[in-house]
């Protein structure tokens, strides 16, 4: 696993993380931002959850109450984990229904990115959606399949994940909109991805798990769903034999330049 700079803050006896009050303006700077940026672009599903999770503007939530809404409406809860986990603790996680939820938030000097996933990116990129029974199951169900699956399998299945979760994008009544949380907690990406500049594809599961990526680029390719329920229906279609199939087929060149080592 990677090294980061960043150390998860940790709770106190009753549960509470008491952040420094210049952590709480990063937040405050973030969520103000971006909630401007996905004005007109985020799907309406993510717009209802974030409505639901009536998030704080001038501090850093406490995971407690993220875990009410969460609780209430499909059954979720977040866990708090440090800034980096293994694969293998991930899938755990989301077999068990829980979000995990790094308790860092990134440094003024790394506002618009960093590699790392954040209490931001994490709570405003992905929690809204976990308050959809559609986009719930296909995590839990996504969780599932992970744990029993082979290293090599899990490579197939990551890419799956990034191409949906991070960053999907869909057709609705209203045009093209976002509902993966990579994007959603990106400024530039927002803006990016539903512009004319990167590819956008007809979501097709193969070839999403077929199709490279770099966590260090804006996205070359986007895979877009017909409606957010196509990810419900997916839940129950024989995804690891999707798996199988794009393993005998093999990867798809990449659409990015290999990454230049420092």
């Amino acid at each position: 696993m990677k090294q980061t700079q960043y150390v998860a803050r940790e709770p106190d006896a009753h549960g509470f993380i008491d952040y420094p009050q210049q952590e709480h303006a990063v937040w405050n700077t973030l969520i103000t931002r971006q909630l401007k940026v996905i004005e007109g672009r985020a799907c309406q599903e993510y717009l209802d959850g974030i409505e639901q999770l009536k998030l704080p503007h001038d501090r850093i939530p406490q995971l407690g109450e993220i875990n009410k809404v969460l609780g209430a409406t499909t059954g979720w809860q977040v866990a708090r984990v440090p800034a980096l986990i293994p694969f293998q603790t991930f899938f755990e996680l989301l077999a068990s229904k829980r979000f995990p939820v790094a308790t860092f938030i990134r440094t003024p000097e790394e506002l618009d990115y960093l590699q790392e996933p954040d209490i931001f990116h994490e709570i405003f990129g992905h929690c809204p959606l976990l308050t959809n029974p559609w986009f719930a199951e296909f995590t839990h169900t996504y969780g599932k399949l992970g744990l029993a699956a082979t290293k090599e399998e899990r490579v197939y299945l990551a890419r799956l994940y990034w191409m949906t979760i991070e960053f999907g994008l869909m057709d609705t009544p209203q045009g093209r909109k976002i509902y993966g949380g990579g994007i959603l907690s990106s400024p530039k990406e927002t803006v990016y991805s539903l512009s004319n500049e990167p590819e956008h594809q007809a979501f097709d599961p193969i070839e999403a798990m077929r199709t490279p990526y770099r966590i260090d680029i804006l996205q070359p390719l986007y895979f877009v769903l017909p409606n957010l329920k196509r990810l419900f229906d997916l839940a129950h279609e024989d995804i690891m034999g999707m798996v199988h199939q794009g393993m005998q087929l093999g990867l798809h060149a990449p659409k990015f330049p290999p990454k230049v080592a420092a």
